[in-house]
């Protein structure tokens, strides 16, 4: 049965359905998988799924974000240490292997994992054996790994970027999730239960429902937060309601106010920190458009610079959008972090991220 702690995975569509019958074959199959999906998808619960309806549902199920942690201390997550093995560590710990014996540990942002770690995952997952930091002990494990990722890991592979042999030991099976644009059958039954649960949560008699224009919007809207971005408009717009009042206003952009302020350019924080301001690739080229520019097929047209002031542009805006925080940045532009820091530097853009108060 599954942790009454997680909201179910509900669904009706044909999308869905596939999805969860690919769940039900696989799951008693004692293997490494992974879930790969847009953000906001569910492969958290997919992974408990998998877990709960496999032979292993006595044991423990392990969680863990390598994308939230630096690489040294991803590492001591996840095989533990020694007393002594760095600074600080006064006494033996256990990682998240030893804790998930006989049981499932779910990876997500499996992708995020340095090279270093990679190579540790591929022998514990392959032998079962792995050695605590700063330990010579060898120690054995039975584990089920789940990894999870919104990358895509074999163009990650061929980049360098991942093991190919990590990527082959853990795609035993790969479980791809729809996005909810794939499955709009399924948002007005999403939509209700999350409605409930928000009109419980406000002590409510009951829910009055949702407006058919309402319902439409909700419908008409492409998600690209998936699952996770429809469950915070729901609960929003019915917080935002009457218990006794069909729900007619969707709030779908939090933001959204007659009174909304600019984004914060790197130029206007250089300004602000008291340095020059922040200059990107149109110092160079200018404020014409490329457009303008081949009309007239007598100029020439710099190329590179336009790309680089449109990439300059895209990275200040994406920097503003996630109020400086380099990592929801760099995931909103699909990059990984180092990725997204590099082009920071490039464009002079990092010294005004950290001035910002970025991570």
């Amino acid at each position: 049965m599954i942790s009454p702690d997680l909201p179910p995975l509900l669904g009706q569509s044909p999308a869905f359905m596939t999805l969860a019958e690919q769940i039900s074959r696989v799951a008693p199959l004692d293997r490494p998988v992974l879930v790969i999906g847009e953000r906001g998808t569910g492969k958290e619960l997919v992974a408990a799924r998998l877990h709960f309806l496999s032979r292993r549902w006595g044991g423990p199920f392990v969680k863990l974000n390598c994308a939230a942690l630096a690489e040294s201390l991803l590492e001591t997550e996840l095989f533990g240490h020694e007393a002594g093995a760095f600074t600080g560590a006064a006494k033996r710990r256990a990682g998240r292997f030893e804790i998930a014996d006989s049981g499932s540990l779910f990876l997500d942002e499996i992708a995020a994992s340095s090279p270093a770690v990679q190579e540790k995952l591929l022998r514990v997952i392959e032998y079962g054996a792995f050695e605590r930091v700063g330990g010579n002990a060898t120690l054995q494990v039975d584990v089920r790994v789940i990894g999870a990722t919104n990358e895509h890991l074999p163009a990650a592979a061929a980049e360098g970027r991942f093991r190919a042999d990590l990527l082959d030991r853990l795609a035993f099976e790969v479980l791809t999730l729809p996005p909810l644009r794939a499955r709009p059958e399924d948002i007005p039954l999403l939509t209700s239960h999350f409605a409930r649960e928000m009109a419980k949560e406000l002590d409510w008699p009951q829910f009055p429902g949702f407006t058919d224009a309402a319902m439409e919007r909700l419908l008409a809207h492409d998600w690209p937060g998936n699952v996770r971005e429809l469950r915070n408009v729901v609960e929003r717009s019915v917080a935002r309601g009457k218990p006794d009042e069909e729900i007619a206003t969707v709030v779908i952009d939090p933001f959204a106010s007659p009174w909304t302020l600019a984004p914060l350019s790197a130029a206007r924080i250089g300004t602000k920190a008291g340095t020059e301001p922040t200059k990107g690739p149109e110092a160079a080229t200018g404020n014409t458009t490329p457009g303008s520019i081949l009309s007239d097929p007598t100029r020439a047209f710099d190329l590179d610079a336009a790309l680089k002031r449109v990439e300059h542009d895209l990275l200040s805006q994406a920097l503003a959008a996630q109020r400086y925080n380099q990592r929801a940045a760099a995931k909103q532009l699909g990059l990984t972090y180092d990725q997204l820091r590099g082009r920071l530097r490039k464009h002079g853009l990092l010294t005004a991220a950290a001035e910002s108060g970025a991570d």
